[in-house]
């Protein structure tokens, strides 16, 4: 009989990885796969998580493996790998290691599962959207960075707190690059429908906007010893949701630009509709003067990164 269950595969099977994996399997978005080239650190977690089924009453299957071979079919794969940031690191530094990991992900990516969509996780994260293009060669709706669904829970999440409102109720999302040069965007942030700027003082919003660009680097300062994961890898997961069951959501998400916002062949944060071909809209919207500048900014940030990268032999 064939097999009609949809297929997820996650390749790291560090905190970032097992935890997106962790999310998959419960809201059962269809069997879930961990690689990792530590073969028994992917089937002791998939194994581990799989023996919580009858307690949590998912029927996702999960295994584990360091086969790429075993990730044939995959409609999603979430990618993971990399090293992660450590006290005093930025992004940008883990540059060179991570785009030599996520080249070899992504060559083994397009032998066995070359229909995939995928969801690209690792840091420094617009530029390793644009490795994973360039080795996989895959159109762009199926090539997709994951920062600013991550970005704009941040930013959710310290509004509603600022508010003493369930975080149900408010909405914003953020736009341009994963990191320093994010553009947050308050104007079209609301609470309960209402702006966020007739709600909270400027100053206080402001503060709120600061605390979003650094708050990767909060955690990492406070664990000293890795970075984020639980938002991180439920950020992946609500992308890979959204396209599995084609609910058509509008997310923050990194996609190579082919002329929206006026610029070309740029992963770039952008508001897009994630559906069951992956990206089936970059929704472009007005942007003033300081919006607009935040993103040219942005946009010179992941220049650069690829610039870098193309001198790189990785």
């Amino acid at each position: 009989m064939a097999h009609k269950r949809k297929k997820l595969t996650v390749i790291g099977a560090g905190f970032v990885g097992s935890t997106a994996a962790h999310w998959a399997a419960q809201k059962e978005l269809g069997d879930v796969v961990l690689l990792d080239i530590n073969e028994g650190a992917a089937k002791g977690k998939a194994l581990d998580l799989y023996e919580s089924s009858p307690i949590e009453q998912f029927d996702s299957r999960v295994t584990g493996t360091s086969d790429y071979k075993d990730i044939a079919d995959s409609d999603i794969v979430i990618v993971t790998a990399g090293i992660p940031r450590k006290p005093g690191m930025s992004r940008d530094d883990l540059l060179t290691t991570n785009a030599k990991i996520v080249k070899d992900c992504c060559e083994g990516i397009k032998k066995y599962a070359p229909n995939s969509i995928l969801i690209i996780v690792s840091n420094p994260l617009d530029a390793m959207a644009y490795v994973a293009k360039q080795v996989t060669g895959f159109p762009r709706e199926r090539v997709i960075g994951m920062a600013g669904v991550l970005d704009g829970a941040r930013f959710r999440s310290f509004v509603a707190e600022a508010c003493q409102v369930s975080v149900k109720d408010v909405q914003g999302f953020t736009l341009g690059g994963h990191g320093d040069t994010m553009v947050p965007m308050p104007r079209h942030c609301s609470v309960g429908g209402i702006p966020l700027l007739e709600i909270l003082p400027q100053d206080k919003v402001d503060a709120i906007v600061q605390r979003t660009v650094n708050g990767g680097a909060e955690i990492v300062g406070l664990l000293k010893t890795g970075s984020a994961y639980y938002a991180p890898s439920a950020s992946a997961v609500q992308m890979a949701e959204s396209i599995l069951k084609d609910q058509q959501r509008i997310l923050p998400c990194a996609v190579e630009l082919s002329g929206e916002f006026g610029m070309k062949g740029l992963f770039m944060g952008v508001l897009t509709k994630l559906g069951g071909r992956g990206v089936e809209q970059v929704m472009e919207l007005k942007l003033n003067e300081v919006e607009r500048a935040g993103l040219e900014k942005s946009a010179t940030a992941v220049r650069e990164l690829v610039e870098a990268l193309n001198k790189l032999s990785y």
